[in-house]
């Protein structure tokens, strides 16, 4: 029998998919400091029973045991951000941006909006810069792995909601602008790179999956805002490739939204 509910999802380069039946928990956003660091930006999912879910291609995934209450699965190979398992419940929290296509879903909920960053607001306007912003930002992957530190403040922060942005991130990405020269390396023992179709290359951990940085074929560089620990001192500015933005959310913050870039 058809399932009108049935979706399927998988990660930017193909090598973990998954497929579910039945119809999916509404979305929920997760603002807390490991889903940002996890993500780059903060992280959307839905949910499914394990009995309504499976992975059908495993070649890539990894798993990376972030509490002692879950842990976070993500393609080791393009670094894509797409499982949240938590300890002893029959459940997947599963990256909304990582479904195909129309989900028919909605964001219906914000949790941990005290953790949020200080570049945005979980929903309406971003907050204004800080008038005396941090002159360095230090910068993690969510297990530590992989650090830098590079001149701050963050200063203008751009949402991306392009198709690679979301499949990676889980949602949509927001990174600011950086001179790459500047950047001072404390720790790369388990930095990836992964290539895009365009060339660019994307910087992720490969131990615990997250995003780190974006740099195009061009040479452009820029830092998910998510991976600054502590204040950024910049300000989210606008919102690019928003005609390819997930269906199950809107872009209200009033901020400059082109449909490409």
């Amino acid at each position: 029998m058809h399932d009108e509910h049935s979706q399927t999802g998988s990660c930017l380069c193909g090598g973990v998919t998954f497929a579910t039946s039945g119809r999916l928990r509404d979305v929920w956003a997760c603002h807390c400091g490991q889903c940002r660091k996890s993500s780059g930006h903060h992280w959307a999912a839905t949910s499914a029973d394990l009995d309504r879910f499976r992975v059908t291609s495993a070649a890539t995934l990894a798993w990376y045991d972030s509490s002692p209450a879950a842990r976070r699965g993500f393609c080791a190979r393009c670094g894509a951000s797409l499982f949240w398992k938590p300890a002893g419940e029959d459940r997947m929290a599963i990256a909304a941006g990582a479904l195909d296509g129309a989900t028919g879903l909605r964001l219906t909920r914000h949790i941990f909006t005290e953790d949020a960053g200080d570049y945005y607001r979980p929903e309406g306007p971003p907050p204004e810069a800080p008038a005396a912003p941090a002159d360095r930002l230090d910068c993690a992957c969510l297990c530590g792995d992989v650090a830098f530190s590079l001149p701050g403040p963050a200063g203008r922060i751009t949402a991306c909601h392009c198709t690679q942005c979301r499949k990676l991130s889980g949602h949509y990405s927001a990174s600011f602008d950086a001179d790459e020269s500047t950047i001072t390396w404390h720790s790369r023992q388990t930095l990836g790179e992964y290539e895009t179709p365009a060339k660019g290359r994307r910087g992720f951990c490969t131990r615990c999956g997250s995003s780190l940085w974006f740099r195009s074929a061009a040479g452009e560089f820029s830092v998910e805002a998510g991976a600054v620990s502590g204040q950024t001192g910049g300000r989210l500015a606008e919102h690019i490739f928003a005609g390819s933005k997930g269906d199950y959310y809107d872009i209200d913050d009033g901020l400059p939204c082109a449909t490409r870039w």
